[in-house]
């Protein structure tokens, strides 16, 4: 396969020029595909969708299906750079401007012809695209894909309850070279204490002999956001800027594919469930990836051994199925 990557800065008109990165391969365009603009989650940036540690990334598989891929660094993440804009920011502007501006973006520069994009939101990145056309009701979004993600919180793990317990205590800290100590505490939980590092990741089912790289997709926690997160915890519902888009769900008709890791112990598969159980999509498809020999949690959508088969091929299959655009007035 020849594939092409493209890299861009795209400014998001409040400070900061966004890493932006197309993928595609001119040999497998498929007529009528939408442009695929892939978010990344919370605590990461887009080098995980271009790596795998034992055959073809989620970046390669989807473009070697014919489709135009791209991803985003939102600001603090990854290739993005802060010029004049505030370190204060919170998941509304990621939702609002960066994913605005993306689109803006990839909407200007797709070789597709299309007015449209679709949308793979990866965990956070799922509620960051759900609050985009919530808040954005004309978005040009066709599709949108959930991997792992949420928008109410209808279970919490008792880790994640524990860890997010304070919301006026996280907002005041500020931890840094996280990347440095996964980097150390990877392999160390590997061989130790795997149990613990389940609910992440599984070592039966990801090759993690090369962690080392893996980790490239670690970045630090924010202050704000760790607290924005703590207060929805209690909330339950996501609220963006007054608007409550768990609220919204039942109203939205983008056809939607659910994304469901069955032993997630970041987003437990029942709260990953329940986007998909109220909303309104007249079109929208279930995934459950997971069973005892193989178990499948947040990180291993991205890297278990198979993710090209259980995973990346059934999203390609669901963004081929429809090619058609979707009214924006529906």
């Amino acid at each position: 396969m020849t594939t092409l990557v493209d890299r861009y800065l795209v400014d998001n008109r409040a400070g900061w020029r966004l890493g932006v990165t197309r993928t595609r391969d001119p040999r497998a365009r498929t007529r009528g595909a939408r442009p695929v603009l892939i978010v990344p989650g919370y605590g990461m940036n887009s080098f995980i969708f271009g790596f795998h540690p034992k055959g073809p990334s989620f970046l390669d598989s989807l473009a070697a299906r014919g489709l135009e891929v791209w991803t985003v660094d939102l600001r603090g993440q990854g290739r993005s750079i802060r010029a004049r804009g505030t370190l204060d920011y919170g998941l509304a502007d990621l939702a609002v401007e960066d994913i605005g501006a993306t689109i803006a973006h990839v909407l200007a520069n797709t070789e597709t012809g299309s007015r449209q994009v679709d949308l793979v939101g990866c965990s956070l990145g799922a509620a960051l695209a759900f609050a985009h056309v919530a808040c954005v009701p004309d978005a040009p979004v066709h599709a949108i894909v959930s991997m792992g993600g949420l928008v109410t919180f209808r279970a919490v793990h008792p880790a994640l309850r524990l860890a997010f317990a304070s919301p006026r205590l996280l907002g005041l800290v500020r931890l840094r070279n996280t990347r440095r100590l996964a980097r150390l505490a990877l392999p160390v939980f590997a061989k130790l204490a795997p149990s613990l590092l389940s609910i992440y990741i599984n070592e039966r089912s990801t090759d993690l002999t090369q962690s080392e790289r893996m980790v490239q997709t670690v970045e630090d926690p924010h202050p704000r956001i760790n607290r924005e997160i703590a207060e929805w915890i209690a909330r339950r519902d996501l609220v963006v800027r007054g608007v409550n888009v768990s609220a919204r769900l039942p109203e939205l008709s983008h056809p939607f594919l659910c994304v469901v890791a069955a032993h997630d112990g970041i987003v437990l598969p029942e709260t990953a469930r329940h986007t998909f159980d109220v909303i309104g999509s007249p079109h929208k498809e279930l995934l459950v990836v997971g069973e005892p020999d193989l178990p499948i949690a947040h990180a291993d959508l991205f890297l278990c051994t198979g993710a090209q088969e259980r995973v990346f091929a059934p999203i390609a299959d669901f963004l081929l199925a429809d090619r058609q655009p979707r009214d924006s007035s529906s």
